[in-house]
C-alpha cells in the first residue's frame, strides 16, 4: 500500500518524506517510509501538514517515542506552518505494505 500523497507542493512534500526517512523503527532497521508505516501526507496551501501513520502493532514499544520523534523531525522544516500527525491501526499495518526495498532489506524477496 503506497502512501496518499495530498500535496499542490511536491518540493516541500519532498522534504517532509525525506525527513520521514530519518526515523527508523527501533526493532527493524528499516525507516517509516520504506516500512509502509505512513498511510497519508496532506499538505495545505497554507503549508499545514498532516501526517496520518502507523505502526508494526498496537502493542509496539515505540509508540511513545516515534511519532514524537517523527513529528519533532518534521518540525525541522522551515517552511511549514504547522505538524500533525495522527496514529491509526485501521488498516492493520502487515508486511506487504512495505516497500520492495525493505522487503529485500529485510530478507523478505
Amino acid at each position: 500500500m503506497a502512501a496518499i500523497i495530498i500535496s499542490t507542493n511536491p518540493e516541500i512534500t519532498q522534504k517532509v518524506i525525506d525527513q520521514l526517512k530519518t526515523c527508523y523503527d527501533p526493532e527493524i532497521p528499516v525507516d517509516v517510509w520504506e516500512l509502509g508505516l505512513i498511510y497519508e501526507i496532506n499538505l495545505t496551501e497554507e503549508m499545514d501538514l498532516k501526517v496520518l501513520m502507523t505502526l508494526t502493532s498496537p502493542n509496539c514499544p515505540a509508540v511513545e517515542t516515534l511519532p514524537a520523534e517523527m513529528e519533532s523531525k518534521l518540525k525541522e522544516i522551515t517552511e511549514l506552518k504547522s505538524v500533525k500527525l495522527d496514529l491509526t491501526f485501521e488498516p492493520t499495518w502487515t508486511k506487504e505494505m512495505m516497500s520492495e526495498v525493505a522487503q529485500v532489506e529485510l530478507g523478505f524477496m
